[in-house]
């Protein structure tokens, strides 16, 4: 039986580094984060700690012009989330918070990350990611994009700048309902990328679609998760929650629609 060491990939506090993603010691930072143009969808998101209201600082992926995925972890504990768009200059508040209901009832990490935000105020993107239904994820291609943590696969996450990052991966196989992926040495992608602390929230894609959400990070026990070489990450798989990401926007939003009862008349 092989022994795990986990660290949830995602929550930032504001009040230490606020970073996404390691590389491949040869390729060049710009390279990810140019590539990163091109996830404008993938935003992120502050969640404020319950009694302290302490902000911490994670990733999400905009589904719908009033929806947003991220990891549930990052919404444990936390009373009211922003969303940040174009550089934090735009701040749209989450309206509603959706946790997946077994969240936090299994022991094992990462079953069930994953949780709905709506926002009465649209987000204003001109394309939204459709979500990936398929169940053929083991060794796709995949792209993986977030603002956490960024370093190499040598030296493990150390940089801090609070940019978002994107890069490329293989999807190893799956555990229970996450997408497995590790930093490659012998069959590594052009552009190979590892998440790290700040990532969780974040999208793993299959072409354009969103098939996972970023959720931890994990290696042998004794040795540290740090996202360098020897580390894997965990993404909840959204092939396994598609029905359940339809259901829960259509049912609240059904509730949006019904009108309060007039007052009966004197």
């Amino acid at each position: 039986m092989r022994l795990i060491s986990f660290l949830l990939s995602g929550l930032l506090f504001f009040s230490s580094l606020t970073f996404a993603g390691t590389r491949h010691p040869t390729v060049p930072d710009s390279k990810h984060l140019e590539y990163a143009e091109k996830f404008h969808f993938v935003v992120r998101i502050v969640a404020f700690e319950k009694g302290t209201k302490n902000p911490q600082l994670a990733s999400a992926v905009l589904i719908k012009p009033n929806w947003a995925l991220t990891a549930a972890h990052v919404l444990r504990n936390t009373d009211g989330a922003v969303i940040m768009l174009k550089n934090d200059e735009v701040k749209i508040n989450v309206d509603k918070t959706i946790p997946h209901k077994d969240f936090g009832n299994d022991t094992k990490p990462g079953e069930h990350d994953i949780a709905l935000c709506y926002s009465a105020q649209e987000f204003g993107l001109t394309f939204y990611p459709k979500l990936y239904s398929d169940f053929d994820e083991r060794d796709q291609i995949c792209s993986i994009s977030g603002y956490g943590l960024a370093g190499t696969f040598a030296t493990g996450y150390k940089i801090s700048d609070a940019k978002r990052r994107a890069g490329s991966n293989r999807i190893d196989r799956y555990e229970r309902a996450v997408l497995i992926c590790t930093p490659s040495s012998s069959r590594r992608t052009s552009l190979e990328f590892m998440i790290a602390p700040g990532d969780s929230g974040g999208g793993l894609f299959i072409g354009n679609k969103l098939a996972g959400i970023n959720s931890f990070i994990m290696c042998d026990e004794g040795k540290i998760p740090n996202s360098a070489y020897g580390t894997e990450s965990g993404h909840t798989r959204i092939s396994l929650y598609y029905d359940w990401i339809h259901k829960q926007i259509a049912d609240y939003e059904a509730t949006l629609k019904v009108k309060p009862a007039e007052p009966a008349a004197q």
